[in-house]
């Protein structure tokens, strides 16, 4: 990891950048598998299955046999484990529902607003060197829990053709309603337009690598929803002498061995405690199972000496990561004044991993500083608000005079008319 001392506030904005290609340099490549898939549907999702993931599937719609399969392969002790993620998920998913609110704002104006599911979510779910079955929890949870009618799954395929037995046991358990052996650019495409074998849907979820990221962002050009801009995995931690260096150590190296373009930070104020940290990363990186991927995370990645905590903070905010550790005496300090952050681990007993997989709360973040305007997936994400009013006779008489004053200031007389004739019928009535 690089290393700073003491960076000038001027220097910050070079050490918050991510070690990403920029948007223009993927969006021309995106755009024109999407166009081929808008034309040619099935058929230029097989060819770029074949082109990126190596593997010719005929039939991509993943079977009950295949099902019956996974479900054999998975073990015991890992589906008794993902019934306690799953549980403690949908608990705190389960709160977040809220019953409809009403008001009367006026003498006979009622208004209020209830929540309604989208009705057909995509979500996609990486695949690759880690498949990510813990994130079919964090998305088919809260959208079964929304009442979504459609929920369709596509992850990338192995060499084989075959998508991971525990991304399949995962998806079959949590209601998702068909399953599809296509990723990257292709999937994003084919959820957006519709294929003969890939639905259409109004919202697409999930993370994914730079690429995915991109198509994601052009789905919204064709009238799809996104969850947000969810791309390589981020973290940054907080930690003073108070805190246990393998601790700090293990938390960074968790996210650095998520891919080649993950990025982790380490701030301190603590010169001495930037050193233990520094030796512990060494020795645990030395005996990793995915060390390759993780030092290649590592050399994107720094190590920041502030003067202070309140330093540590602004920078913190500047950077925006999607999650951030707290291991500090100044705990409640950094608690209260963190304004920008996807996910917040508060305490040495508190690792990142945790979220990604079971203490509940949701691990689809917003990353490369899209923290500042976005928010984590929750249950919200996959609903939406609409409001009603209902006005009565004397609701109308109430309200009438003050609609009709601000739409003839807006030049808008039918709008006028809309109130006028029924104030008049009204005083006809009497």
């Amino acid at each position: 990891m690089k290393k700073y001392i003491y960076p000038k506030t001027n220097e910050w904005e070079k050490l918050a950048e991510r070690p990403t290609q920029s948007f223009k340099e993927i969006e021309e490549t995106t755009k024109l598998i999407f166009k081929d898939i808008q034309t040619n549907g099935d058929s230029a999702v097989t060819k770029y299955t074949s082109v990126f993931d190596g593997v010719v599937i005929e039939d991509i719609l993943v079977s009950q046999s295949e099902f019956s399969e996974a479900n054999q392969q998975i073990s015991t002790e890992l589906k008794e484990a993902i019934a306690t993620a799953k549980a403690n998920i949908t608990k705190f998913h389960m709160i977040q529902k809220r019953s409809k609110i009403e008001v009367e704002t006026t003498m006979g104006v009622n208004c209020w607003m209830e929540k309604r599911p989208i009705e057909k979510v995509g979500l996609y779910i990486p695949g690759g060197t880690a498949p990510l079955f813990s994130t079919v929890l964090m998305l088919a949870i809260p959208a079964q829990i929304a009442g979504c009618k459609e929920i369709v799954l596509c992850s990338p395929p192995d060499k084989n053709g075959k998508i991971n037995p525990a991304i399949l046991f995962t998806a079959q358990l949590c209601g998702v309603t068909k399953i599809l052996k296509v990723g990257g650019i292709q999937a994003i495409a084919g959820l957006t337009f519709g294929t003969d074998t890939i639905p259409k849907v109004s919202k697409i979820f999930g993370p994914g690598n730079q690429f995915v990221t991109v198509a994601k962002q052009v789905s919204t050009q064709y009238g799809v929803a996104i969850d947000m801009p969810a791309g390589p995995s981020e973290l940054l931690v907080f930690a003073d002498e108070s805190a246990n260096p393998s601790f700090v150590a293990s938390d960074l190296l968790s996210q650095a061995e998520h891919g080649t373009d993950s990025q982790v930070i380490f701030a301190t104020t603590s010169k001495s405690f930037l050193k233990l940290v520094e030796n512990e990363l060494k020795s645990q990186l030395a005996v990793l199972t995915r060390k390759e991927i993780a030092e290649k995370a590592i050399e994107n990645s720094k190590m920041i000496l502030f003067k202070s905590a309140e330093e540590a903070l602004d920078f913190t905010n500047l950077y925006a990561p999607e999650h951030f550790i707290i291991c500090s005496k100044k705990e409640k300090y950094f608690v209260e004044n963190i304004s920008n952050a996807g996910s917040v681990f508060i305490g040495n007993y508190t690792p990142e991993s945790a979220g990604d997989y079971a203490s509940g709360t949701n691990h689809t973040l917003p990353t490369n500083g899209y923290a500042k305007n976005y928010s984590g997936v929750s249950l919200d994400s996959f609903l939406k608000s609409i409001t009603f009013q209902k006005i009565s006779k004397e609701g109308i008489l109430n309200l009438g005079k003050t609609i009709e004053i601000m739409a003839e200031a807006e030049g808008l007389q039918a709008h006028k008319n809309a109130v006028s004739i029924r104030l008049k019928e009204l005083e006809n009535e009497n």
